[in-house]
């Protein structure tokens, strides 16, 4: 049987055990080496996710297309030596998110071709998107469901076509599923920082569920209806720059309460970065079965290396040999500011602190800009050249400094920063029990 052993999140759910899995949206190598090397220590599994506007059929701004992208992933379980069967791979948003510019029969046909090639590519987890707005669409009137879900059917069709041809080349290969539905704000983060955010209404998520439906069976595809494992709604979280708007249980419990009507669904919760261990094990106990975190794994990776480039200037004072990776990453951002512009507010002094500090983490567009890796390469040469005294460690990373006393990690950079993105992603292992998923 070729059964998507993420159907099991459903099993459990429904059997009352609190088990999920979380959802590694990154396509930076530290994150997901870390992420994997969490895997293997609990001898666990790990879902990494792609985005539309990272990973696409022409490249995407990582400059991937979806075989790369999986070749990318697989590179790094191979150096840590983790078995690729234990690797959930995912696309999110995918549908006219980056070709909303076009008019709909353009739009769609583009976004076919991006499923056609995630699914051929052996991605078996599909978000499918098509809640955007494209060129013809009245600019003054809602979206209404039906057209959504229209829109998504088509491209689930693609995608089980693409799924057949698949087989013929691999025929072990695993059936993908599906997850529908959107969220506020749109991937990226929120643009408008007096947008709000509110729960989902029970009613607008039943509609959700009842348009694909639907949709599925106009499209004569509804046999795969059973695919579908999740819906994308707003429990009530949001990242945001000064941190995140935290999940409250009260709030959401009539939404919460539906799901357990839907015998074959969970709820995949996005932006969930920078809630508490507590509040995260709250969302899968109370039906979130996917916690889908990006920006707090980035910010975490982002931190660890400001701390060493602390670090390498007290280790270098007096010397001109430092990095300076923090200005060097400030000037790449000034020079091309479209990543942060539209969301950073403020003045001067507002917007410098923001791009170094927001929680929303604009610095992780800029991870793979010449000068920044430039400026990175020589910040580990140096502190790899000259060593990290342990009172400087204690003063700019003490979580890392005990660990490195008591003998769980190395005292080298790569090492400290992969322990630092591991504190985040630890706290989504204990909400999740995602090593449960493999019994």
């Amino acid at each position: 049987m070729n059964t998507n052993p993420l159907k099991r999140i459903i099993t459990k759910q429904k059997a009352g055990e609190a088990v999920g899995i979380y959802s590694v949206c990154s396509a930076n190598e530290y994150v997901i080496e870390a992420a994997i090397e969490c895997a293997k220590r609990d001898n666990s599994c790990v879902l990494i996710e792609a985005t539309a506007n990272q990973v696409d059929q022409n490249g995407g701004y990582t400059g991937m297309k979806p075989a790369d992208f999986k070749a990318f992933v697989y590179r790094i379980a191979d150096k840590v030596e983790f078995p690729f069967d234990h690797i959930f791979l995912g696309g999110d948003h995918l549908g006219p998110l980056t070709f909303a510019s076009h008019n709909e029969e353009e739009a769609m046909a583009l976004s076919e071709e991006l499923v056609r090639c995630y699914v051929a590519a052996g991605f078996t987890k599909i978000h499918i998107d098509t809640s955007m707005k494209v060129a013809d669409d009245d600019s003054k009137e809602r979206l209404h469901d039906e057209v959504i879900a229209r829109r998504g059917a088509r491209l689930a069709k693609v995608c089980e076509e693409a799924y057949q041809e698949l087989l013929k080349t691999n025929p072990h290969a695993i059936r993908p599923v599906y997850i529908v539905g959107s969220e506020v704000p749109m991937p990226g983060g929120a643009q408008d920082p007096n947008s709000g955010m509110q729960v989902t209404r029970v009613e607008d998520f039943k509609a959700t569920v009842d348009a694909f439906q639907t949709a599925f069976k106009n499209e004569g595809i509804e046999k795969i209806w059973s695919d579908v494992i999740a819906v994308v709604v707003q429990p009530g979280v949001e990242e945001k720059d000064a941190g995140c708007t935290e999940y409250d249980r009260a709030k959401a419990a009539d939404l919460m309460a539906a799901i357990k009507e839907y015998p074959n669904l969970v709820f995949e919760g996005h932006s969930t970065d920078y809630q508490t261990k507590y509040k995260l094990q709250e969302l899968v106990e109370d039906g979130v079965g996917i916690l889908k975190v990006g920006p707090g794994l980035t910010y975490a990776m982002r931190e660890a290396l400001f701390s060493l480039t602390y670090m390498e200037e007290m280790i270098l004072h007096g010397k001109d040999e430092g990095s300076n990776f923090i200005d060097v990453l400030d000037k790449a951002m000034l020079e091309e500011p479209k990543n942060w512009q539209k969301h950073y507010h403020g003045d001067e002094n507002e917007l410098w602190f923001m791009r170094r500090f927001s929680f929303s983490d604009r610095c992780r567009y800029y991870m793979l800009h010449p000068e920044v890796v430039k400026a990175k390469e020589k910040l580990l040469h140096n502190l790899r050249t000259y060593g990290i005294p342990l009172a400087v460690l204690s003063q700019f990373m003490p979580i890392q400094y005990t660990k490195v006393r008591e003998g769980y990690i190395e005292n080298s950079p790569e090492e400290l920063i992969k322990d630092r993105i591991k504190n985040t992603i630890n706290e989504y292992l204990r909400a999740s029990h995602q090593e449960k998923l493999l019994k």
